[in-house]
């Protein structure tokens, strides 16, 4: 069982505190400021919420992000996509984050502060997404990188929004605002930014008021089909995402 204050100054891109209630307030950042998601982001967000999840003081998850975006910037430092144990390293993050994500036990606010245009499926395990009138989604670099979108947003956008709207959201790099994706069900209020936290708290405290079974055994029952959808697709669309890295690598060399 952990405890935050064996967890709480151990991540570098993560700033978290605890109302007295027990709602943990997970900011994601880079310095400070919005996060710049990297390979070493990648690696630290699995025990991240692996150790939230083992803490059973955690009665509800507020995941959100710092300055003006939930995770618009990406960075190829500390990523590896073009050789076999580089990306087995990835392979394996990407599999074991999504399932620390579920294994959250408690229920989860997603209060996106901004645009969304990697990782949106961090916030789609949530039970609750708040999103402010700046708020957009698009699944952005994997196109970029010329590699397959087989991370989750594979999975979980055609379950969100349906098959026919999810394929086309990913395969056009769709701008969905925070609107359409309300109207589609992947939002459930639209906050102004200044009010964001405050209703995500709102929210929280009166779930926090729940006996303590009661709201963790709601979560996992809410949960368990997202649990299968991700514990059988994830490893396969991965595996998919790094043969196509592979053919970038070569590609890449090719023409070197």
């Amino acid at each position: 069982m952990a405890h935050l204050t064996t967890y709480r100054d151990r991540f570098t891109n993560a700033r978290l505190t605890r109302s007295p209630s027990g709602v943990l307030q997970v900011t994601l950042h880079s310095d400070g400021g919005k996060l710049v998601f990297d390979g070493h982001t990648h690696a630290q967000f699995v025990d991240l919420f692996h150790e939230i999840g083992a803490d059973t003081d955690n009665r509800v998850v507020i995941l959100t992000g710092a300055g003006d975006a939930f995770m618009d910037a990406i960075s190829p430092e500390g990523f590896d996509f073009f050789s076999p144990r580089g990306y087995d390293k990835i392979f394996r993050e990407g599999r074991k984050v999504l399932m620390n994500i579920l294994d959250i036990e408690v229920p989860m606010i997603a209060a996106l502060n901004g645009p969304v245009l990697l990782h949106s499926e961090y916030a789609l395990l949530a039970d609750i997404v708040l999103a402010t009138p700046e708020t957009v989604f698009q699944d952005k670099p994997h196109f970029d990188f010329g590699i397959v979108p087989g991370d989750g947003v594979n999975l979980l956008w055609p379950e969100v929004i349906g098959s026919v709207r999810g394929r086309y959201f990913l395969l056009t790099r769709q701008v969905l605002d925070a609107e359409t994706a309300k109207d589609w069900g992947a939002v459930n209020e639209i906050v102004p930014a200044d009010r964001l936290l405050v209703r995500a708290h709102e929210i929280a405290e009166t779930l926090a008021a729940l006996p303590p079974l009661t709201s963790r055994y709601t979560r996992i029952a809410l949960t368990q089909k997202l649990r299968r959808i991700i514990d059988e697709g994830t490893g396969y669309g991965l595996a998919l995402e790094g043969i196509s890295a592979a053919d970038v690598a070569r590609s890449m060399a090719a023409n070197a």
